[in-house]
């Protein structure tokens, strides 16, 4: 079988080649050659890229086989995402692999502002030797307030108190025993900007909090305030910014990001009270290595066809690890589920049940419809396309949870309602200290079977030596028997017998058997991987 292949567009480390192992034929191109670019998707299975290359709906619509787009680095401005998901392809990109640079040149830009670090190396290489012209302020006793305390925002906190700072911060989604974890008090965005002497900020870019700090913000900051952004251009308002250094208004301002970039036009950079760096916060070489190796990583699950944390566009996030174990186990009951459906699917239930409900269980939802849609669409399932599989089917899917599991530690059921008002139904749950995977219920019948790659389910009318008829059919058909349950709800009424077996089984042999004890239903599911 020929290889996956997988593009890389621009320069990555060789470390991120050597993370995608030898399972993959990986090939190069000029990301910015357009009609190159588009010639070399046309057999991709995965593309790596960095900011330079434009992976739009064109590009997209040109690679029939695009499985994942992977980003090394954090930002998306490059990727349409919208397009991606619905061709079903996954979007990744390395969210923490700059975070340590980022963090350090945050710190680096203060220490140049309280210190005049950069203005007083400019006179010194043009031969002035101004010292009092540069007496800075020290650090240490003075307050820093940090916009964002996310996971660059908490790195900075940890680098600054060993400077002896106060840190305050404005995060509105950050809970009070997190701030308190850090060490951190966390206050009003107007207290932060009254009482901070260093403010930095690190927000995503939003229409919410584009220019959230413009001229009225500015306006409570104390006039010795210094303001540093290394995360996104147009969180500041440059020309209030501007207009508020040249009036004194604060003492300075750290820029690493701008509006425009690069930001020729801009008058801050004439300014004497300002440190500007072109955009460097992911521009160290540890960062570029993490990133590539990273989406190396994520390029690998996302080809095997398993979940990637890392995927901006499927839901679930980091997956825990108690959660890990039962994706591939909902995965196969949704597989089961719709071998068992009759007719088509208006309404699906997962309910998880006991510890696990401790947990973010999101990704499981995406594993039952992954499992539900994988052997009844003609095109390809992943994790992104799933529920819009779904949503284009009118079906309505609903994540239920509930603590209270009185058989199993934990037990995951999917319910779906069809058109003609029947109900199907299958549980699963993982036991013992192998976590193996195990059928526990079928419409309301309680059985215990371990999951096999083929499965037959019988229903029919229990009644003496209808054990011996649908063995002998099977036997006879050289399809041997690997374990059987039976499970009824009284003697004489209906019986569910559910059977392993070790190969497939032929339609005319389920055909055979079914009229050989007048099934009332009878079908033969094979799980695919």
């Amino acid at each position: 079988m020929s290889r996956p292949v997988v593009l890389i567009a621009e320069e990555l480390s060789p470390a991120t080649v050597d993370a995608l192992g030898p399972d993959f034929e990986v090939r190069s191109v000029d990301g910015t050659d357009r009609p190159a670019l588009l010639a070399a998707l046309a057999d991709a299975n995965a593309i790596l890229v960095r900011s330079a290359t434009k992976v739009d709906a064109e590009a997209i619509a040109a690679a029939p086989n695009l499985k994942v787009i992977a980003r090394a680095g954090v930002g998306l401005d490059n990727v349409d995402i919208k397009a991606a998901t619905q061709a079903g392809v996954m979007v990744v990109n390395a969210p923490t692999s700059n975070i340590i640079s980022a963090a350090e040149l945050t710190v680096g830009h203060i220490l140049s502002l309280a210190r005049h670090i950069p203005a007083a190396h400019a006179a010194l290489a043009v031969g002035e030797w101004k010292r009092s012209a540069y007496s800075g302020t020290e650090l240490y006793e003075k307050t820093v307030g940090i916009i964002g305390l996310g996971r660059i925002g908490a790195l900075i906190t940890a680098r600054l108190q060993a400077f002896g700072v106060e840190v305050i911060a404005y995060d509105p989604y950050i809970t009070s025993a997190r701030a308190q974890q850090l060490g951190v008090q966390t206050v009003s965005l107007e207290e932060l900007l009254e009482r901070s002497d260093f403010i930095t900020i690190h927000m995503p870019k939003t229409p919410e909090t584009t220019g959230m700090i413009g001229a009225e913000q500015m306006k409570l900051m104390k006039p010795t305030a210094y303001i540093v952004n290394v995360a996104r251009g147009g969180l500041i308002d440059e020309d209030a910014l501007h207009d508020a250094l040249v009036a004194g208004t604060i003492a300075g301002a750290g820029l690493d990001v701008f509006v425009s970039e690069p930001p020729r036009e801009s008058p801050l950079l004439a300014l004497p009270n300002v440190v500007v760096t072109p955009h460097l916060g992911a521009s160290t070489g540890e960062a570029q290595e993490k990133a590539g190796v990273s989406v190396a990583k994520s390029v690998r699950l996302a080809l095997a066809g398993e979940l990637v944390p890392d995927a901006v566009n499927v839901a679930g996030g980091v997956i825990d690890p108690y959660v890990r174990p039962g994706i591939p186990l909902v995965e196969k009951l949704g597989q089961i589920f719709s071998g068992l459906a009759t007719g088509s699917l208006t309404a699906v239930d997962i309910e998880v049940r006991g510890e696990l409900v401790d947990y973010d269980v999101s990704v499981l939802k995406l594993a039952a419809l992954k499992g539900i849609f994988t052997n009844v669409v003609s095109e390809t399932v992943s994790y992104v396309n799933a529920p819009v599989l779904a949503e284009q089917r009118g079906i309505a899917v609903r994540l239920i949870t509930e603590a209270e599991s009185p058989e199993y530690r934990n037990v995951i059921t999917i319910r779906g309602a069809l058109a003609d008002g029947t109900q199907v139904s299958v549980s699963g749950t993982l036991t013992g200290t192998k976590q193996t995977e195990k059928l526990v219920g079928i419409n309301g019948y309680e059985i215990e079977v371990p999951l096999a790659e083929n499965l037959i389910v019988m229903l029919y009318t229990d009644r003496p030596g209808i054990v011996a008829v649908y063995g002998r059919e099977f036997g006879e058909s050289g399809i041997n028997i690997a374990g059987m349950q039976i499970a009824r709800h009284e003697a004489g009424g209906q019986a569910l017998s559910v059977l392993t077996v070790d190969s497939p089984v032929p339609a005319e042999v389920i055909d055979r058997v079914r009229t050989a004890i007048d099934a009332d239903a009878l079908v033969a599911i094979e799980i695919t991987e």
